[in-house]
């Protein structure tokens, strides 16, 4: 049992923190299995609440891999990756689509709401929320319907933030002469953050940081980070996820942390106590 003075101090803590984060945004990139597991769902929309609920203002990017993959591979689709990035043929686009903004961002809507919370979905072909290209694969690589954003256009967040909304993303952009693209979601939150001028970037994961070494690194400063992925130790799905988080903190976000999304509400800890989770990297 926690004791009446472990208790007062836990609550000093995160008072500093509640008085630091309020009327501020938080962009929190959410994936992994804290999307696939009922309890860590739960604890998720109980968290992002809380944070309302103090005056702070969340900002929710989603991504969806696994669910995407179950429902290409039920259609007899083939599920490939490069450096983190799913391939979209013509026909992936399609399945990606409907789960990423049908089902999962729905899905959140309904967790948020049961929370108490007054949550709005969106996808970034919402008003002209993600405008996007066609991605270079480099070196011949043809990553099909995968999309390289040009631009975002925050209007409509900042309006449903304004009006006491969280808003729920997914990750689809939207090309100037009206095609599709599959964004990654890390690479959406990072863009959106930097539109937003958020305070903070959250990214959830499956795993507790960046590693070095097999140790987890606390803080990194964007040129170790960087010198990390040039150097092959950071790859595969933490690649995009650390660019990502670099172009936020290089574009003015003050920081961005990597944390385990699978510790059940782990946003608040992180958000709330002295020592945080995760890997943060700052500018």
């Amino acid at each position: 049992m926690v004791s009446s003075a472990v208790k007062k101090d836990l609550l000093i803590e995160a008072l500093s923190y509640i008085k630091r984060f309020r009327d501020r945004i938080i962009v929190i990139k959410y994936g992994g299995a804290a999307m696939i597991e009922k309890t860590l769902k739960q604890s998720f929309a109980e968290d992002i609440v809380l944070l309302h609920s103090l005056g702070m203002k969340p900002v929710i990017v989603h991504g969806g891999g696994p669910e995407v993959s179950r429902a290409m591979e039920q259609l007899g689709q083939e599920v490939h990756f490069i450096e983190g990035l799913r391939v979209t043929t013509a026909e992936n686009l399609k399945v990606t689509e409907m789960v990423l903004s049908g089902t999962i961002n729905k899905e959140i809507i309904a967790h948020l709401s049961t929370c108490g919370g007054k949550a709005v979905g969106l996808s970034g072909k919402d008003g002209h929320l993600i405008e996007a290209s066609k991605k270079d694969g480099g070196a011949g690589i043809d990553l099909g319907y995968v999309g390289e954003i040009n631009s975002t256009n925050p209007e409509l967040l900042r309006v449903l933030l304004q009006e006491g909304y969280i808003p729920v993303i997914s990750p689809i952009g939207l090309g100037k002469d009206g095609t599709t693209y599959n964004i990654n979601a890390d690479t959406a939150a990072s863009h959106i953050a930097v539109s937003l001028q958020a305070m903070k970037l959250i990214f959830m994961t499956d795993v507790e940081g960046i590693l070095k070494e097999g140790k987890l690194c606390s803080e990194l400063k964007h040129q170790e980070a960087q010198s990390m992925i040039e150097k092959g130790i950071i790859e595969g799905g933490m690649k995009p996820k650390v660019e990502a988080a670099l172009h936020a903190v290089l574009q003015g976000v003050e920081s961005a942390q990597i944390i385990l999304g699978t510790d059940p509400h782990s946003v608040i800890t992180e958000l709330f106590t002295d020592q945080g989770i995760g890997t943060k990297i700052v500018s």
